[in-house]
């Protein structure tokens, strides 16, 4: 079984960039070759159980004006539209009235790591991220070990930063 590990976010990642005093961080590691697009994609191809809990999100979440679908881009990984895509790492997401998010997918030294980024706008925003919190933690290391089943792509490696 692969072995999903809480970690730093990488330090040439470009979600660096926007992150602010007060923001919401996370990112896990699993041990993988895979190019960071072919693993966005796996990521985003949620399970069954996953979408399910999409769904309710949207039904209960409606009435407070939150969008129910993303942005139109051409380039998306599932649902989410990409805003940066090199060989090293994919951020997607977008910007909400109540909150802002990002994932970033990043391949280095033979892992991939997932991190989420999430600017809270207002305190519904504060508020509905406690509430998906526990959510968000199953779904993000269920996503890592699918990407660690689904095998490697070419190994990729890259310097860190000084």
């Amino acid at each position: 079984m692969a072995q999903v590990t809480e970690t730093a976010l990488p330090d040439y990642s470009k979600l660096h960039a926007v992150m602010q005093p007060g923001d919401f961080l996370d990112c896990y590691a699993v041990a993988s070759d895979m190019p960071p697009r072919a693993a966005a994609d796996i990521i985003t191809s949620f399970p069954a159980w996953a979408m399910l809990l999409v769904r309710l999100r949207g039904i209960l979440t409606t009435p407070f004006g939150l969008r129910q679908d993303s942005p139109k881009n051409d380039d998306t990984v599932g649902i989410f539209p990409v805003e940066y895509d090199t060989d090293q790492e994919l951020i997607a997401g977008f910007d909400d009235k109540h909150l802002n998010f990002r994932v970033s997918v990043c391949a280095f030294d033979g892992k991939v790591h997932l991190a989420t980024w999430v600017h809270r706008n207002n305190l519904f925003g504060r508020l509905y991220l406690a509430t998906i919190m526990p959510f968000h933690i199953l779904i993000a290391r269920d996503a890592l070990k699918r990407v660690a089943k689904a095998g490697s792509g070419p190994s990729i490696s890259y310097p860190t930063t000084s």
